[in-house]
């Protein structure tokens, strides 16, 4: 991989004399003890600022300090006025700006578009303290405050928005973030080396409009500068454009990344009518070697993929073939007059430099001025310890890769076992259990490519799927013998693993799955598999059941040895792209016969940016080749609101209040042998009285299930009938209860 200036060897800032604060400071006050006249930098967050390397703004906070910056916080401001971006006074550099942890509106609203009631990054889990796309929101309040000052927008709502995205709670797609919110320069991915350049260069007197090449950033610009070679996206319905579409499960040296013609700089201009929309293309012949960083792909334009779908899932596929810090190269999307250009994903942190991040003196607790109030997201991580960065896995439905990137980011051993030893000695109520040792994936630290020079040049979107790419190292050796010091430290009586587990690449190492089921399973350990079928599998690029399969009697086998009754609790979801009827019902036909019954479902969510999402707008695979004729490829996708709430109902096909719901569509799909009251049945043919419906309705097909129905009930259970007037009151007396 790519080298980089390490982010702890730049001279520090002059304010390094401050010394660290013991808090970030929130107030005046605060400042005025710290002996601070004005901040340098001040952060804007929609959480509540807990002073913790789990929360983004705390990192950003103290990398910021320890270059000898004065960075204060403002927290959840009411974004109302302007008077709550005023209080720490103007910054002497440039405002950050984060919508926090959760993009806003993943944050405020369900799968179901519903409103939620509570927020876990706010104090009491009371909700209502950001705004709906509260970077915009917040990045306008700022410029309201000080007018001239830079804004840099991050997090994970900038990063997941910096290209024209599929937005579905608006049901249509939006033009980057950066344009609404009037930034100056938008941070996508892990921040640190990027925000760390930003900050030294405006103190040395750099203007924000001059820093147009640094990584991980992206940037507004009247045109595509000179002296760049551009390559042209937008032929997707005849194949041979200058830049192919790979294989994402292909392996491709540098020069099969790129055209073997020369360059003529034939400027063939056409115009496509085709569904309304005007495209025009410009063909450009490039040469087999040229410079990488003189390169950029032109992306359709914003209204380009806002009116068409065949572009947009076009769009979607070239973006996530340009995410290898190795190979990827600049993007520029027009939007309107101006263009936005997108650099490079960042540099991975080397092992030093994440140890350093994780490092910084953190004060592992709330601010203060919260008081006794419970923050539910500290209160789930405060024993934990991330050992990670990164995700390799490539699930469809997932924006890690798009935000960390697949190429994993490992802290050291020491360092790990020194949090561990932290938490142990400072954090209050610490019980001698570490909840979770973990990441993004539970499993994947110290993983990678075995050949440096491959990693470098990989385009495959996920390294496990279809199978286990040959040049990843599968061997948890490390992790086993992390696991056993950590356990084995003072003080330390447990140390459960929570994240995520791989459980495709836990059985490649036996070992470590004995490790795991003896020693670090709190009775129930939760995994994914998603689905059992292998339509939706291939679309979320997760892996069949055989590899669960394989999990499971390791799990069972090793749990037995060690005289342990433990559960795996698989989760799934429902109404992905590509999930038929038939898909659920058979999962729920897989999920009887193992006994299996889900409490909580989950329901396909489409977040900005990640591939399912553009299957779920587009109907379309941006996993192969896009073509305009191409019909063999047509994604179906659950979409109204009936057919997601059916899907959800297979998956919690033992809930009565569903049995109605689930009697029609088995019927409608000639499934009516699976409606009985017997073990080889689904559903059975009975109702409950008073579930399944509600109001008025429910009182009218209560009185018809409520006699007859409820008598077959008992007399099916080897129970002596009711008598036929008791049968009658009690069906009565629950429909009562449950329509009060």
């Amino acid at each position: 991989m790519l080298g980089a200036k390490n982010i702890f060897s730049y001279r520090k800032h002059w304010a390094h004399k401050f010394g660290v604060a013991p808090f970030l400071p929130m107030t005046r006050a605060e400042m005025d003890l710290l002996g601070w006249d004005a901040c340098d930098i001040i952060l804007v967050t929609g959480d509540a600022y807990v002073d913790h390397p789990s929360f983004g703004m705390a990192v950003v906070g103290r990398m910021l300090e320890s270059q000898g910056f004065r960075v204060g916080i403002i927290a959840q401001p009411n974004w109302k006025s302007v008077d709550d971006f005023r209080q720490l006074g103007e910054p002497t550099l440039f405002f950050g700006v984060t919508a926090g942890n959760m993009d806003s509106m993943v944050n405020h609203y369900t799968s179901d578009r519903k409103l939620r009631h509570n927020d876990a990054y706010t104090p009491n889990d009371d909700f209502g303290k950001r705004p709906d796309r509260a970077t915009a929101v917040y990045s306008q309040r700022c410029r309201e405050a000080y007018k001239n000052k830079p804004i840099i927008l991050g997090g994970i709502e900038a990063s997941l928005r910096r290209i024209a995205h599929y937005d579905y709670w608006s049901d249509k797609v939006r033009r980057s973030v950066i344009f609404d919110a009037k930034g100056d320069l938008l941070v996508y991915g892990n921040a640190e080396r990027a925000i760390v350049e930003i900050a030294h260069r405006l103190a040395k007197g750099e203007s924000v409009k001059e820093m147009r090449d640094i990584r991980g950033t992206a940037y507004i610009v009247p045109r595509v500068p000179e002296g760049f070679i551009v390559m042209d996206s937008t032929e997707v319905d005849t194949p041979g454009l200058v830049t192919p579409h790979l294989n994402p499960y292909e392996m491709v040296t540098e020069e099969g990344c790129e055209t073997k013609k020369t360059q003529t700089e034939q400027a063939a201009q056409s115009i496509d009518q085709k569904n309304g929309v005007q495209v025009v293309r410009v063909a450009l012949e490039i040469p087999r070697h040229h410079p990488r960083d003189k390169t950029v792909i032109r992306m359709p334009s914003f209204e380009q993929v806002r009116d068409d779908p065949v572009l947009y899932a076009h769009a979607s596929r070239v973006f996530h073939l340009e995410t290898n810090p190795g190979n990827a190269r600049a993007l520029v999307q027009r939007h309107g007059d101006r263009d936005l250009w997108i650099n490079p994903p960042p540099i991975p942190l080397t092992t030093p430099e994440m140890d350093g991040v994780f490092d910084l003196p953190y004060a592992r607790a709330p601010h203060p001025q919260y008081g006794e109030a419970k923050i539910s997201a500290w209160e789930m991580i405060r024993f934990s310890v991330n050992i990670m960065r990164g995700c390799f896995g490539g699930c469809t439905f997932c924006s890690i890769t798009e935000h960390e990137g697949r190429v994993i980011q490992n802290r050291s051993e020491e360092s790990i076992l020194r949090e561990v030893e932290d938490i142990r000695d400072r954090v209050k109520g610490f019980t001698g259990v570490i909840s979770d040792l973990g990441g993004p994936t539970a499993n994947m630290w110290r993983l990678a490519c075995k050949d440096p020079r491959i990693e470098t040049n990989c385009r495959r979107l996920s390294c496990v799927h279809p199978g286990i790419c040959r040049y990843l190292n599968t061997d948890q050796t490390p992790l086993i013998e992390l696991y056993r010091k950590t356990r084995a430290l003072p003080g330390i009586k447990k140390v459960l693993i929570a994240s995520g587990l791989r459980y495709d690449l836990a059985v490649e190492t036996p070992e470590y799955v004995k490790e795991l089921v003896t020693h670090h399973v709190g009775g129930y350990l939760k995994i994914a598999p998603e689905h059992t079928e292998e339509g939706p599998l291939n679309k979320m690029m997760k892996p069949g059941m055989g590899a669960y399969d394989r999990f499971k009697q390791m799990f069972e086998k090793y749990s037995a040895e060690a005289g342990k009754k433990q559960y795996l609790i698989p989760y799934f979801i429902a109404a992905h792209p590509g999930t038929t009827d038939e898909d659920m019902m058979n999962l729920a036909l897989w999920l009887k016969s193992n006994n299996y019954r889900a409490d909580q479902v989950q329901a396909f969510l489409p977040s900005p940016m990640a591939i399912a999402s553009a299957m779920y707008h587009t109907d379309l695979n941006p996993l192969r080749k896009i073509h305009r004729d191409d019909k063999d490829e047509q994604v179906f996708t659950p979409k109204s609101i009936k057919q997601r709430r059916l899907h959800k109902a297979f998956l919690r096909y033992h809930d009565p209040e569903n049995w109605p719901l689930l009697r029609d569509a088995l019927r409608e799909m000639g499934r009516e042998d699976l409606i009985g009251n017997g073990k080889k049945h689904l559903i059975p043919s009975f109702q409950p009285a008073g579930t399944g419906l509600t109001g008025g309705e429910g009182k009218r097909k209560g009185r018809k299930f409520g006699q007859q129905q409820f008598l077959t009930k008992h007399s099916e259970n080897g129970r002596k009938p009711l008598p036929a007037k008791t049968a009658k009151k009690k069906p009565a007396k629950a429909r009562k209860t449950r329509t009060r």
